[in-house]
């Protein structure tokens, strides 16, 4: 493999560690919170609002049914409002973010959902409010499943933001299409397949390694 198509691996690597981690941590700064609500207001929740959590689940699975493929041109008008370009490695954050959001809000759902009821009764029962109960139960028992569905929301992403090279969006994808498919280079095609193997197979290891500590952590705790 020449030097030029190691250069250009280790950029495209570069740009879509950047579009996968910001748009991850976007996905997770709009997805809990939503996460959250459903529960609260679910029929089962704490400040029951069947309506309210209805069609917030309707919009999630709304944008979830859409493939990423079409989301990217949809949004290309939204894209352009808020980067300015729709092409690019930053405006590729914009559907990555927009796609991520309502994927990892219907994980952390059920995360949220698989924690002790008889935590949260303990607590209403000792006068904790609804932010307690949160704060102190919701989201500390739910931690290592939250984070192992932050991990397959992050390898998703990757899938994604190779496809985002489609029109242009930079990364390991666009590499792919520009370098490898239409000029029928085959190294440059085996090379952003064995990277993506990499990034793929090292983001499930170390997420998998944080869920295991934290739930090893919590048992020692518990015992």
């Amino acid at each position: 493999m020449s030097r030029l198509i190691l250069e250009l691996l280790l950029q495209a690597t570069g740009q879509t560690l950047e579009m996968v981690l910001a748009s991850g941590l976007i996905a997770v700064a709009g997805g809990l919170p939503l996460a959250v609500l459903m529960v609260l207001t679910g029929p089962s929740g704490l400040c029951r609002m069947p309506l309210l959590a209805r069609i917030l689940g309707l919009m999630i699975d709304a944008v979830r049914a859409v493939p990423f493929i079409i989301l990217l041109v949809l949004l290309i008008p939204v894209t352009r409002l808020i980067a300015g370009t729709a092409l690019g490695t930053t405006a590729a954050i914009v559907p990555l973010s927009i796609a991520a959001i309502p994927y990892f809000a219907r994980i952390a759902e059920v995360s949220l959902r698989e924690v002790d009821p008889g935590l949260v009764d303990a607590v209403r029962a000792m006068g904790g409010t609804r932010w307690m109960v949160v704060r102190y139960v919701l989201l500390p028992e739910s931690l290592p499943s939250l984070i192992s569905g932050f991990t397959v929301t992050l390898v998703t992403l990757v899938g994604a933001s190779a496809m985002a090279g489609v029109i242009g969006a930079g990364g390991l994808g666009d590499l792919a299409i520009r370098y490898g498919y239409q000029r029928f280079n085959t190294p440059v095609m085996l090379g952003v397949v064995a990277v993506l193997i990499v990034l793929v197979t090292g983001l499930q290891g170390v997420g998998n390694l944080l869920s295991r500590r934290l739930r090893h952590g919590a048992a020692t705790h518990a015992a």
